[in-house]
């Protein structure tokens, strides 16, 4: 029973974060929006490295689920998969009311202005292809640790990354999944933390 409860606050931010997006939708939906953005713009860059970046998250969080112990951060795993793919989704659908291809010939994150610079092609907090070949091979509790420890480095990264289009941009439905995102990524760093403090490893 009292698994149970712990696992709870975690359903519930998921299945908010969920109703939020959907809400977001809805809204953008029936107010005036661009007929396109251009290939280049904050938009389009946001929208298109954005859905990389997630894909990445989404793959590290089934990877938890699958392989890990404990069972609040194989839930955890398994809802940030789960919001995260309905964000691609959200994503996908503007890129293709804007009139654009979902890939660019551009580098990633050249929307930024050079305000952030990538580490051997990745974006901010992306886990390197070493880092996601231990973090399938682990198991158990070694597999909830390292899940936390990449996933607080790679929210931290999204979050960079929102802010940087809510600077950027006043399309309303931008800015209110942008804004959905932060916040949704803050409040699991905090919660990620609090894990691996429980666990017995560093936060």
């Amino acid at each position: 029973m009292r698994q149970h409860l712990r696992q709870r606050p975690l359903i519930t931010l998921a299945l908010a974060v969920v109703v939020a997006l959907l809400v977001g939708a809805a809204v953008g939906v029936t107010l005036a929006q661009p007929a396109s953005y251009a290939d280049d713009s904050a938009e389009a860059g946001f929208a298109r490295d954005m859905i990389g970046h997630h894909a990445q998250a989404v793959n590290m969080g089934m990877m938890e689920y699958r392989n890990g112990e404990d069972p609040d951060m194989r839930r955890f795993g398994y809802d940030i998969g789960l919001t995260q793919q309905a964000q691609i989704g959200i994503m996908q659908t503007w890129l293709s009311d804007w009139g654009l291809n979902p890939t660019s010939t551009e580098p990633a994150m050249e929307w930024m202005d050079g305000e952030m610079t990538l580490v051997d092609g990745r974006m901010p907090g992306m886990a390197s292809p070493e880092d996601l070949a231990a973090l399938d091979a682990a198991r158990g509790k070694e597999a909830d640790v390292l899940f936390a420890e990449l996933m607080i480095q790679h929210h931290l990264g999204g979050v960079h990354m929102a802010d940087a289009v809510l600077a950027r941009t006043d399309d309303t439905r931008v800015t209110h999944l942008a804004q959905v995102m932060k916040n949704g990524q803050q409040s699991e760093i905090d919660a990620l933390r609090d894990k691996l403090t429980a666990l017995g490893a560093q936060a």
